[in-house]
């Protein structure tokens, strides 16, 4: 090996060096005459003995490594060359196969051309008929898809997909019975317009449940309406049932003939649009919840003025009839505005007109407070909540012009619904207000009447003083 004889090469440098200063000493020991003893000669001739054999020991591992090395690479070679031999081969068995193949196309070619030949032969003058057939079997297939019958006929869809894959292919034809099952099926889709029909099907998961077919309109079951969806070919009951109808669903169930009024929607065969607007309409509560914070808080300024107006109608209903009780009596009594009125006039019965007046007058001012209450909080109510209302839809149309802002108004379906929303409060601003106005001018006009009632009685009492 190289790194052998390198060593080799070092240990004789060495050597050299160490026996250079011995050989010099021995010249000048010789030069000066003195001669040098027989032990160290024959030292030196061992060492120089030593060396002769570690270089030739290096050089024969060098030789064995170079011969080692020589026969790797030549295995290398014949690896190399069976490899090659080998690639040569499948290249060659792979060109013969393509070359086969290659034949093979152009036999099958040929056989396609002549078998289209012979399929336009075939139909000759036929063949403007089934391009007529296909068209009309791919417009039912779309109808069918659709439609609501395909729950009750599930297997038209794969006979008209196997139909129309026939008819599209070159080299083959519809059989007459599978044309008169196409005029079949167009027949049956048409009478099962006109009728209304029991048959289990899958209704979500619960399989076999019985449903009715109403034409080509709707699907009902158990009282429930249900929906179609034409992309899966599913039924499922509706998420939310139409108010107000489902009782002739129900009706139509139980009947086993005759006329059943009952609610259907016609813009549609798969549920219809005018179904899933009347479902998608708000409820009252919906509506109320749309108006959120400012809405609740209307809600409840509301029920505190209704409260306040049924205590004061309460309390003015009370006091009217003790009033009354008290024009009839014949002795006054302090538990009713007028009886006070009398007796503050019996207590200045010997004043002059003047005194009297004026202390009835201040007697009435004193009842006016206690007859009166809490119909300037009715009012006030009836003023704030329409503000309350428009605060609210400000509010909401702020929110509605951001959400245009980072969305965009490409949506009008959506912007109306925000715009909807926000103009709840305004509405519940108004039903707050409408009423609290009314009950105010009602309870007032009972307080008028209480106050007319002791002016009236004053005005009697001043007369009969003056008569005097």
């Amino acid at each position: 090996m190289i790194l052998s004889h390198t060593s080799a090469m070092k240990t004789a440098r060495i050597a050299a060096r160490r026996l250079l200063p011995s050989l010099l000493l021995g010249s000048a020991l010789i030069g000066s005459g003195i001669s040098q003893p027989a032990a160290a000669q024959s030292s030196d001739e061992l060492s120089m003995q030593k060396l002769l054999n570690e270089v030739r020991q290096g050089r024969s591992r060098d030789a064995a490594d170079n011969q080692k090395r020589e026969a790797a690479f030549r295995a290398d070679a014949a690896q190399q060359d069976r490899l090659i031999r080998e690639a040569e081969q499948t290249i060659n068995q792979l060109e013969a196969r393509s070359a086969s193949l290659e034949k093979t196309f152009n036999a099958n070619e040929i056989k396609v051309e002549e078998a289209r030949a012979q399929r336009n032969e075939r139909l000759g003058a036929l063949k403007e008929l089934f391009g007529h057939l296909t068209g009309a079997a791919g417009d039912l297939r779309s109808r069918f898809a659709n439609s609501i019958t395909t729950t009750q006929y599930p297997d038209r869809q794969a006979f008209l997909e196997d139909l129309i894959e026939k008819m599209n292919d070159d080299t083959d034809l519809p059989t007459v019975a599978e044309i008169e099952q196409l005029w079949f099926e167009m027949h049956r889709e048409l009478t099962a317009s006109g009728q209304t029909v029991k048959y289990p099907t899958q209704v979500g998961t619960d399989a076999g449940r019985e449903v009715v077919r109403i034409g080509l309109y709707q699907l009902v079951s158990n009282g429930d309406y249900l929906a179609y969806d034409d992309a899966t070919g599913s039924v499922s009951v509706l998420s939310r049932q139409p108010a107000g109808v489902a009782g002739g669903a129900e009706d139509l169930q139980a009947a086993d003939a005759g006329f059943t009024p009952v609610g259907i929607d016609p813009t549609g065969a798969a549920g219809g649009g005018y179904l899933k607007a009347l479902i998608d309409t708000p409820t009252l509560t919906e509506r109320w919840q749309q108006g959120q914070i400012v809405g609740y808080i209307i809600t409840a300024v509301g029920i505190f003025g209704l409260l306040v107006a049924i205590w004061r109608l309460l309390a003015l209903s009370a006091l009217s009839a003790k009033v009354n009780r008290q024009r009839k009596a014949g002795t006054a009594s302090d538990d009713n505005p007028l009886g006070r009125v009398i007796l503050a006039g019996e207590a200045h019965a010997n004043d002059d007109v003047e005194t009297l007046e004026l202390k009835l007058g201040e007697a009435i001012i004193k009842e006016r407070p206690e007859i009166q209450r809490g119909l300037s909080l009715i009012k006030i109510i009836a003023m704030v909540a329409p503000l309350m209302g428009l605060l609210g839809t400000v509010t909401g149309m702020i929110i509605v012009f951001q959400a245009i802002t980072i969305y965009g108004a490409g949506d009008p379906k959506a912007m109306a619904g925000g715009i909807s929303s926000a103009l709840v409060t305004t509405v519940l601003g108004l039903v707050v207000a409408i009423p609290m106005l009314l009950l105010h001018s009602w309870l007032y006009g009972r307080s008028r009447a209480i106050l007319h009632v002791l002016e009236e009685q004053t005005a009697g009492i001043v007369a009969e003083r003056a008569g005097r």
